[in-house]
């Protein structure tokens, strides 16, 4: 008699179990805890835990043909320490972690742990309304958030904070500074602290170095009774292969590609799934469903996504195997990103999943039923490698590459983008935000207040990895605090001052979010007043509502330091324009060039429009208007 219902077993092996996590694991029952685990070429699975001393006495059965061990052990409960012993037909016994597991012991201990997952909620106003928040023309600011350093602390004997010590501090700061969501990095268990959770072993199990699962509840359940919305890191990609985790796991390539030209990753040294394998769709579906579902998680990064599409990634001839038709398109994985986004927002559909994908794969954000991948984002890694690589340079070298900046216009209706400043550009060498800056101080920071005023007025959702609001002067290292200590210095505080700045106006004037994006790509509300003018590498668009009933922002950016005077745009609308952004205010760490209150039109014939103003460009600085008369 199977201890798991035939339905479960059916949808599980079918590729087709969204909530196998209820099923497999670790769950206690009346008197003890039942045990359950996927190891289909096993000779035999054994439970050892704690609750009688590690005796290896129980031995869990097979259920049907399903692949699936089962069985409970009395006197086990909420807190017992286990792991399954599995020998594999050749004999080989190999003890692993729980794949299901809720819990894990923190390193150097490989066990798993039976969790408590009951939880008092409190956070009901903010899932009833979380809808407004995910909205392709809502508002969307992401501070991107690698806990064990974003809160380090060494004393104590403590060397990392707590889920539950970190919810009003991180909601304190976001909340300063205008972002309505925080990202973590991968928070999912993982036994390398310096991978940043990249190398993940388990898919259901919040890392033990910051606590329990009621720890994170907590820590979510806070963050979202201060208004600020949790995204989560999630590597469908590949895993590491230690000898605890998926790897070989019942001594056969089970989780993973036997073959190394499919199953092994050159770049990161681990393991790829196999997602033509039904058990293992389902599991990774299940570990997505799980996070939502559980933890009350407003939404998904998907990492690498491009390495999940190509057969070929990082290869070269002869290192990869083509498809059925002879093609470099991972077929499986298509299949697997697709089910997985239509798993998503059917069982949640007020929640978002983005895309890490650096390619030019078509329709990555556009729905399944015509093609697409069913994202409801994609990071635009165009955006950020052109815009980083023009800030990059020194000012008067700019002219010569305009297109830098003006390219993204080209293909920027053809997803819904997330534009990301993340932790992958202030690590291995890169230097921090600030560092990248040419010039002197002055101009750095200067130069770093025109680049968050390029991502904050363009159209797109916003990600800025931790550390960039304090113009921190080093790159980011995960074995340390923040550097904190910058929070009020001059020139730094001036960063983070402009930055709340451009999340206010992005939360609070709907042209600089309605216009993100739209269905069909066709309603961007951006369109461009000067693109051409690179002799003095002037840029200047228009942001408008596609819904037509919110006032148009005007802006205008000089990316060279000397300053442009009189300087005509042509305008929509005549009468006032009202000056409402300037990154070069003194209150900024600017030099205070700039148009006072107002700039007054003149029935002057400018870029395609009847009326214009003229205005004062400050040096490598963005502004921005406008009409007075408009609501």
């Amino acid at each position: 008699m199977n201890t798991i219902p035939d339905l479960d077993l059916h949808l599980f092996t079918e590729g087709k179990h969204r909530r196998a996590h209820e099923h497999l694991g670790a769950h206690p029952v009346d008197g003890g805890v039942r045990f359950a685990v996927w190891a289909p070429s096993a000779r035999s699975v054994h439970v050892l835990c704690d609750a009688d001393g590690w005796s290896g006495e129980h031995e869990l059965q097979a259920q049907g043909s399903s692949g699936v061990w089962a069985g409970v052990v009395d006197g086990a409960g909420i807190g017992t320490t286990y792991h399954f012993r599995i020998t594999a037909q050749s004999g080989e016994r190999l003890d692993k972690a729980d794949p299901f597991g809720a819990a894990h012991h923190e390193a150097p201990s490989t066990d798993s742990l039976v969790a408590d997952l009951s939880y008092e909620w409190n956070d009901g106003d903010w899932m009833s309304s979380r809808h407004e928040n995910s909205s392709l023309r809502s508002p969307m600011s992401i501070y991107e958030v690698h806990l064990g350093s974003w809160g380090r602390t060494l004393s104590d004997g403590q060397r990392f904070p707590n889920y539950r010590d970190l919810a009003d501090p991180l909601a304190d700061h976001c909340l300063a500074h205008g972002f309505t969501h925080v990202e973590f990095l991968p928070i999912m268990e993982h036994p390398f602290y310096g991978s940043w959770g990249y190398q993940t072993t388990g898919y259901f199990a919040p890392t033990s170095r910051y606590g329990s699962p009621q720890d994170l509840m907590a820590l979510v359940d806070r963050l979202h009774q201060r208004g600020v919305g949790v995204l989560l890191d999630w590597v469908p990609s590949h895993f590491p292969t230690d000898d605890h985790g998926l790897a070989r796991f019942d001594g056969t390539h089970l989780f993973e590609h036997a073959d190394p030209r499919q199953g092994f990753h050159p770049d990161w040294n681990s393991a790829i799934f196999n997602y033509g394998r039904n058990e293992v769709r389902s599991f990774l579906l299940s570990s997505a469903i799980c996070w939502l579902d559980r933890f009350h998680v407003d939404g998904l990064r998907v990492d690498a996504v491009a390495s999940m599409l190509y057969l070929d990634y990082s290869r070269q001839a002869g290192e990869w195997i083509p498809n059925e038709y002879g093609g470099r398109e991972n077929l499986e994985a298509i299949g697997f990103l697709r089910q997985l986004n239509e798993a998503v927002y059917d069982e949640f559909p007020d929640v978002v999943t983005h895309a890490e994908e650096s390619t030019a794969w078509p329709s990555v954000s556009r729905p399944t039923y015509v093609g697409g991948l069913g994202f409801g984002g994609k990071w635009d890694m165009g955006w950020m490698h052109d815009t980083l690589q023009y800030m990059q340079r020194d000012p008067m070298h700019r002219a010569w590459h305009h297109g830098e900046i003006t390219f993204r216009s080209v293909y920027m209706g053809s997803e819904h983008y997330v534009l990301p400043l993340s932790h992958d550009e202030v690590v291995h060498g890169k230097g921090s935000l600030l560092q990248k800056m040419p010039g002197d101080d002055w101009q750095q920071f200067a130069n770093l207040r025109l680049l968050y005023s390029m991502q904050w007025f363009q159209p797109g959702k916003k990600l800025l990895f931790m550390g960039g609001e304090l113009a921190t002067r080093h790159e980011w290292n995960h074995e340390a605090n923040l550097d904190w200590s910058l929070h009020d210095v001059p020139m730094h505080e001036g960063v983070r001052l402009a930055l709340a700045e451009l999340n206010g106006l992005y939360l609070t004037e709907p042209a600089l979010h309605r216009g993100d994006a739209d269905a069909d790509g066709s309603g961007i509300g951006m369109q461009w007043i000067e693109s051409h003018d690179s002799e003095q590498s002037v840029f200047a668009f228009l942001r408008t509502d596609p819904t037509g009933e919110s006032r148009p922002v005007l802006v205008a950016m000089n990316a060279t330091p000397i300053p442009g005077h009189n300087y005509r745009l042509g305008v929509p609308s005549d009468g006032r324009w009202e000056a409402i952004f300037n990154s070069d205010e003194e209150r900024f760490g600017g030099s205070g060039v700039g148009n006072g209150e107002y700039v007054d039109t003149t029935p002057v014939d400018a870029h395609g429009q009847r009326q214009s103003i003229l205005i004062t460009l400050p040096p490598l600085a963005a502004v921005a208007f406008v009409p007075e008369s408009a609501s």
